[in-house]
């Protein structure tokens, strides 16, 4: 992978745009701390040791893990056929986790459409080509942007309901951290403390 536009903070394609950059979840509130995952191994244990939490969040590595590992391929990494042998992995990391499942899915779903367009052999035997390869980095993209967008409607239903002043009560992981930009519950009080409102916010779980 190329170096791309950061869209969300907590999860984007590294610098160097060999590696998926996270921030490691286990080691807040006491640390903020940043790690860099290029292994199949390395995103089956942030995805097991909950360095990334949070369903839409856990999608989106997922769908950029496989993108990775496409990446790979294409440079001499697993064949076509191995790919989905570690997708299924990935898959297998947190099973109750229904977006991962859900997204790489899609990312499958892509894979073989375009795949089918190249028309390649089926058996899989090949490394997966470069358009191949791209058609998966962006579709990774997509997943994220629209969760950005589905986050950013979230906060704007959520703040029509609000007042400046309130007292907001959250529960669970639902900020930006466990999904992209504004967060789910926490969306609401965000976008209006950007557009000059002050709440009370009382988080009874991280």
């Amino acid at each position: 992978m190329q170096k791309r536009t950061v869209l969300a903070e907590n999860i984007h394609i590294s610098g160097d745009g060999k590696g998926i950059e996270i921030i490691d979840q286990t080691k807040l509130p006491g640390k903020r701390e940043t790690l860099v995952i290029d292994t199949l191994e390395d995103m089956v244990e942030a995805i097991q040791k909950l360095r990334v939490r949070g369903a839409p969040a856990i999608g989106i590595f997922a769908a950029f893990s496989a993108a990775l590992l496409a990446e790979q391929s294409k440079e001499g990494g697993a064949s076509a056929a191995e790919w989905k042998e570690q997708v299924e992995v990935l898959a297998a990391a947190r099973p109750t986790a229904v977006n991962l499942r859900w997204a790489l899915d899609r990312m499958l779903r892509v894979f073989d459409e375009a795949w089918q367009e190249e028309d390649f052999p089926l058996d899989g035997s090949l490394k997966i080509p470069e358009t191949v390869a791209r058609r998966l980095e962006e579709e990774a993209v997509l997943i994220q942007r629209e969760d950005i967008e589905t986050c950013r409607s979230i906060a704007e239903l959520g703040l029509s309901l609000l007042k400046d002043g309130d007292g907001i009560l959250t529960h669970c992981n639902a900020g930006p951290l466990a999904t992209s930009r504004y967060g789910t519950a926490l969306g609401p009080p965000i976008l209006g403390t950007e557009e000059g409102m002050t709440f009370r916010v009382f988080a009874d779980e991280t």
